[in-house]
């Protein structure tokens, strides 16, 4: 409901030709006082009508300071207990409200894609002096995001797959910023799939945000608050997604 009130004040700021960002946030959940006063009882009415019979005269409203001051002491306490801890995890992230949104929020939908093939050149091993003329020199790697490829921390292999059981631990460099990562091995992996390679990206993907964990790798956020990318994007930073 948080972000549903706030869009909606946006949308009647922006038609005002005002935003929010250069208002500032106190003057904003001004806006948005003067939004629930005029506003917010049109959903306890239509409450009212369906025939909920609730203690009307305790109804609160989230930003009401009681409720804040509450919902700050529950996070303290947890923190204090160890229970809860703020780090690095992945979320939906709407550029135009610059805020996370729930998954609740959000409408998935399913479309045709294409495979994308890279080459991910190969580190010479320690000690290396010459690799033979028919060892690899590269490990392709299929990919439906290649937009992600810049904030890549690892290759990953299944463990059983014949054609990279050499290659683990070896590293290889990311196309387009020669970032050198290394070459893991997890079951996660389809051998079946693609070139059975996988490129690894923890902050941009929750499956791989998941074998990241497992394999402490690197978490590199690629992008801008705005969307835009960000400085580590190697030689593209500034670009809209």
């Amino acid at each position: 409901a948080g972000i549903a009130t706030q869009m909606l004040v946006d949308r009647k700021l922006q038609s005002e030709g005002i935003s929010r960002l250069e208002i500032g946030r106190e003057a904003f959940l001004d806006k948005v006082w003067e939004w629930k006063l005029d506003k917010g009882g049109y959903i306890t009415q239509q409450i009212r009508r369906l025939g909920a019979s609730c203690d009307w005269e305790r109804e609160k409203f989230t930003l009401d300071d009681d409720m804040s001051e509450a919902v700050t002491e529950a996070f303290v306490r947890l923190y204090d207990k160890g229970l809860i801890y703020k780090g690095d995890y992945m979320c939906n992230w709407s550029p135009e409200l610059q805020t996370a949104v729930s998954d609740l929020e959000v409408n998935y939908v399913e479309e045709m894609g294409k495979l994308y093939h890279f080459k991910y050149e190969l580190v010479p091993a320690e000690g290396e002096v010459a690799a033979a003329s028919d060892a690899p020199s590269f490990i392709s790697v299929a990919t439906t995001r290649p937009e992600t490829i810049l904030g890549d921390t690892a290759v990953c292999v299944h463990p059983d797959d014949a054609r990279y059981k050499a290659l683990v631990g070896r590293r290889v460099k990311v196309p387009f910023v020669d970032r050198e990562i290394p070459v893991i091995a997890d079951d996660y992996v389809d051998m079946d799939f693609g070139t059975g390679a996988l490129k690894i990206t923890p902050a941009h993907d929750v499956n791989d945000y998941e074998i990241g964990k497992r394999w402490n790798l690197d978490i590199i956020n690629i992008m801008n608050k705005d969307a835009t990318l960000s400085d580590v994007a190697g030689a593209y930073p500034g670009l809209d997604r």
